[in-house]
């Protein structure tokens, strides 16, 4: 009877181990995304985040993708809708969809990329690397000094850069006012001209073309939503454009100091699997940096504009 009783708990121990195993190996994950606008920086990202999280969870996530069109009310809905579906997850891809994120949620871990400055978009004080709530995340931003250095190597000669950037965007701002310092340790005289949605930015583009030699343009998304705008502007009056990041340069611009998008996506998808799957705290997560930084020109631009790229830049 003895050996009945310990192989039948025996059976039952593995039938509930089974039970167990097959209701974590079943769980379904919901993780809401919100990217604030279609442009090839934040949809590299996107699917950087994407990639990894499928390949860390499988068909066990599903995923909702949405994007608010560069409207930062459309971000509020966006967030608001995951809230109320009480998504397991959100991946807020650039600054509004961030703000609007932690300002919905204080449960929800929300994980944001494409975002320069977490501590200006976030408004928190002594920042430390770690945002401390239920927020986290990847940075896009690039070493701005060398960047500022980048202007020199190409323009040495140049007096005046112009700052071109949507005042709207608490990212831009931040990286105008550093590389307003930056810029000025190296002798430049710097402008900034900013504009506040897609409807200015072509005027205010003319405005910066006619009074500076170069224009510099930071990770800004609605200069990146509208490249064609200031290429329409920027080639034809030969005013050279360095840009903060890939697309703006594809676009628009001779030169970037870049990281890659798609990267920092991924990194982030690796976070949200850490969170999802192995009960990662959100909260005691660093915010994560491109591993490196890549000299890039646009070929057809340097062209056009008579600009030869120095040794050690990759054509995009």
């Amino acid at each position: 009877m003895k050996k009945v009783l310990v192989v039948l708990l025996a059976l039952l121990m593995c039938a509930s181990v089974f039970a167990q195993g097959s209701a974590e190996s079943s769980k379904k994950y919901t993780v809401g995304i919100c990217q604030l606008v279609q442009h090839p920086a934040l949809d590299a990202a996107t699917q950087g985040f994407k990639d990894a999280l499928i390949k860390g969870l499988g068909d066990s996530v599903v995923i909702d993708e949405q994007n608010a069109s560069g409207e930062a009310t459309n971000c509020s809905t966006i967030v608001n809708g995951f809230v109320a579906k009480n998504v397991d997850l959100i991946l807020a891809n650039a600054t509004a969809p961030l703000q609007a994120a932690a300002s919905a949620t204080s449960k929800i871990p929300v994980l944001g990329t494409s975002i320069t400055d977490y501590a200006s978009a976030l408004e928190i004080d002594g920042w430390t690397g770690t945002v401390g709530t239920n927020v986290s995340g990847t940075s896009d931003l690039a070493p701005l000094d060398k960047q500022a250095e980048m202007v020199k190597e190409l323009f040495p000669t140049a007096k005046k850069v112009g700052l071109f950037y949507c005042s709207a965007e608490a990212n831009s701002v931040y990286q105008v006012e550093v590389m307003e310092k930056e810029l000025a340790k190296l002798g430049y005289e710097t402008v900034r001209f900013s504009f506040t949605d897609t409807n200015d930015v072509a005027s205010v583009a003319q405005k910066a073309a006619d009074s500076v030699d170069v224009i510099y343009i930071p990770t800004d998304n609605t200069a990146a939503s509208n490249t064609e705008a200031i290429a329409n502007v920027v080639i034809p009056s030969k005013t050279p454009v360095v840009a903060g990041e890939e697309g703006i340069c594809s676009g628009c611009g001779v030169a970037t100091l870049s990281i890659s998008y798609y990267d920092i996506g991924y990194a982030t998808g690796e976070m949200a699997v850490s969170i999802l799957k192995d009960g990662a705290d959100v909260s005691k997560m660093p915010v994560q940096y491109a591993p490196q930084v890549t000299k890039k020109y646009n070929a057809a631009i340097c062209e056009a504009l008579g600009i030869a790229a120095p040794a050690g830049y990759v054509a995009i």
